[in-house]
């Protein structure tokens, strides 16, 4: 069995695995995904759009809705990038989704916490939409975990995910599920790194007394009385010839300050030390040491924050480079130590190893 939007029930002639999908004569795939039964109809979708507008403005209007239309046009294909919808409480940013659930059908909407996320289950990732309520600071360190968990849920590839579901075996389906992520936290919230091309983010200063209880029983009366039938027609229908799944999407003003929130005190210390080496293209912790400021020598130094220094230095740019001839740890031999060798992230995979191990060569030279 599989889950894939855009087949039929019975998928004949093909199975999947994780590759993808291959043939194989006289075998079938029963598939789970079941389309939205919601039928369309004609009409103004103005009250859901002016919510929209009115939420987050009209600079964030035109991506939302495009993404939005994406998951009710084409729930086969995959966005690679989630959407991140921020502000306080009681703003409405579940109100607008209300309709876009019912457009694709309830049961391919999913809706998990970041535990849940970090969790062995994930029949979750069978969902045409699936949102993340209120994501937060876990601790520093959940919160790179958090990011890097998701790398595999908000882009492709990998084109095929293994479903995980309690009391049930295996199962692969294909990688398409769009992932929405709603918080109220900005400084405290997710991590984001500067160069990330995996999350649009769109950032509300609207407070809850800015609507009137009156506002939200007109909305959801219109709801009621056909609103969600409406904007499933008016999902199906937007002209999505300017929107790129596959490209990384606009970066926003809240991005730039969740990025800059992101951004531990001892990135800028590390950043300092790099400076001082002269940024090189290879370089191990002893060097940074070297150059680092007697606070940060004592963070640096502290077996505690032993598993944070790699996340520093990737904030920075540089990442550990393993040596495929060192069988037990990946670690590079250096004056009779093992060691971790590090190397600009901006090399390709190729010229990180040639840097590294010219690195090393000189050091080990007679």
């Amino acid at each position: 069995m599989t889950w894939a939007p855009g087949e039929p029930q019975i998928i004949r002639d093909r199975l999947i695995s994780d590759g993808g999908w291959f043939t194989r004569p006289g075998c079938a795939v029963f598939n789970l995904y079941r389309p939205s039964t919601i039928r369309p109809r004609h009409g103004d979708p103005s009250l859901w759009t002016d919510h929209i507008r009115r939420v987050f403005g009209d600079d964030g209007l035109d991506h939302i809705l495009s993404w939005l239309a994406h998951r009710v046009q084409r729930p086969q294909e995959k966005i690679n990038h989630a959407l991140v919808l921020g502000g306080l409480q009681g703003i409405g940013k579940d109100t607008l989704l209300e309709p876009v659930k019912a457009a694709i059908g309830p049961w391919n909407f999913a809706e998990v916490s970041p535990q849940q996320i970090l969790g062995r289950f994930n029949g979750f990732l069978r969902s045409v939409i699936l949102r993340i309520n209120e994501a937060r600071d876990l601790g520093e360190f959940d919160r790179f975990q958090f990011y890097d968990h998701l790398k595999a849920y908000t882009a492709a590839p990998p084109d095929v995910l293994r479903v995980d579901e309690k009391h049930r075996i295996e199962y692969s389906i294909l990688n398409v599920c769009g992932v929405i992520i709603t918080t109220n936290h900005k400084t405290d919230g997710i991590y984001l790194p500067a160069d990330d091309r995996r999350h649009y983010v769109a950032w509300s200063d609207r407070t809850k007394e800015s609507f009137t209880p009156e506002y939200w029983r007109a909305l959801y009366g219109w709801f009621d009385a056909g609103g969600r039938e409406i904007v499933a027609n008016y999902l199906a229908n937007v002209d999505l010839s300017g929107f790129d799944p596959k490209a990384p999407p606009p970066k926003t003003a809240a991005f730039a300050e969740i990025v800059a929130s992101s951004r531990a005190p001892e990135d800028d210390e590390m950043s300092d030390a790099l400076e001082a080496l002269g940024w090189p293209t290879a370089t191990t912790l002893q060097q940074i040491k070297g150059k680092a400021s007697a606070d940060f020598l004592l963070w640096l130094s502290d077996r505690k924050n032993s598993r944070r220094v790699s996340h520093r230095l990737e904030s920075c740019g540089y990442v550990a480079v393993p040596n495929d001839g060192q069988k037990t740890d990946g670690r590079w031999k250096i004056g009779g130590n093992n060691i971790v060798v590090y190397a600009k992230n901006t090399l390709s995979v190729r010229d990180r190893i040639l840097a590294v191990r010219r690195f090393v060569e000189e050091r080990t030279r007679p």
